[in-house]
């Protein structure tokens, strides 16, 4: 998705727009999209103002339950995300994901880390790896 035009760009289209041009005419003169000149001086229109819309930002219904969450998981750190959701719909009656679980510890900025006490398995093979060569001191 494209930025959006800046603020002075779209208050002189829509200037024009108010000094008698078409906005087809306008958005030609400023080169930009017929669509763009329309919204922009139908959000003129609207709110009396010019400033882009807010993007985004869908609300999260874990949001509510956002200390119920993260008690939760300063209480038992060991949980996995699948557990969280299930004790979620348990004891708070949310109906939720795992995937949105992980996303609502995302957007707090909680990651879950290996911990090193969980010591990982050797390497396959043979076991601590071949001898060493004997080899003779170098002459001086």
């Amino acid at each position: 998705m494209g930025q959006a035009h800046s603020v002075d760009l779209r208050s002189r289209v829509v200037a024009e727009v108010a000094g008698g041009a078409s906005r087809r005419q306008a958005a030609a003169r400023f080169k930009v999209s017929a669509s763009s000149a329309i919204r922009w001086a139908e959000l003129k229109e609207e709110t009396g103002g010019v400033h882009p819309r807010p993007r985004g930002g869908r609300k999260s219904r874990l949001d509510a339950h956002a200390d119920w969450l993260l008690d939760l998981l300063a209480k038992e750190p060991d949980l996995t995300l699948e557990a969280i959701a299930a004790r979620a719909g348990e004891d708070r009656k949310v109906a939720t994901t795992e995937a949105s679980i992980r996303r609502f510890f995302k957007r707090h900025g909680i990651t879950f880390k290996k911990k090193s006490a969980r010591g990982r398995a050797g390497p396959a093979g043979r076991g601590e790896g071949a001898r060493p060569l004997a080899c003779r001191p170098a002459r001086s």
